[in-house]
């Protein structure tokens, strides 16, 4: 894989971390419950992080490094924030929302690995995809919960 190749695989994953960390902070605003709030922003704190090692990597490879989301990311948080107006917006919806994003995330994650990317982005890339698979699998344990409460 040539320098330009691994710079595109990795400014993929820094629009989805700044869809995630938009995400998340739209779903922070449209949540009810404080303790989603307080999570959907620790969340989108852990996603900015995630795209500054990304883009540090990108400027290290000689390149420019993206430093927003995706048109299908905006979409998507514009749709949560109609939803989150809509009479019986409530916490269960947010979830589902984020963990439609964290869906997203986890694909976009996957088909970066199956590039022929050097050993040390390789690491970096599952590393955060580890995270992404956990942010996904807290989300749908807490849908599941609050589901179940309503």
């Amino acid at each position: 894989m040539n320098q330009s190749e691994t710079i595109e695989v990795l400014n993929g994953l820094i629009e989805t971390c700044k869809d995630g960390e938009y995400g998340f902070n739209t779903c922070a605003d449209q949540a009810d419950s404080v303790k989603l709030q307080s999570m959907f922003r620790q969340r989108a704190l852990e996603c900015s992080t995630a795209a500054q090692e990304l883009q540090t990597e990108v400027v290290r490879a000689g390149g420019e490094a993206d430093t927003s989301g995706t048109v299908v990311g905006a979409l998507h948080r514009g749709w949560v924030s109609v939803r989150g107006a809509l009479p019986g917006k409530d916490d269960v919806a947010m979830l589902e929302e984020a963990e439609r994003g964290e869906d997203r995330a986890l694909a976009r994650y996957r088909k970066a690995l199956e590039a022929a990317l050097p050993p040390e982005l390789r690491n970096l890339v599952q590393r955060q995809l580890i995270g992404a698979q956990r942010n996904h699998d807290q989300i749908r344990q807490l849908r599941d919960q609050y589901r179940a409460a309503a």
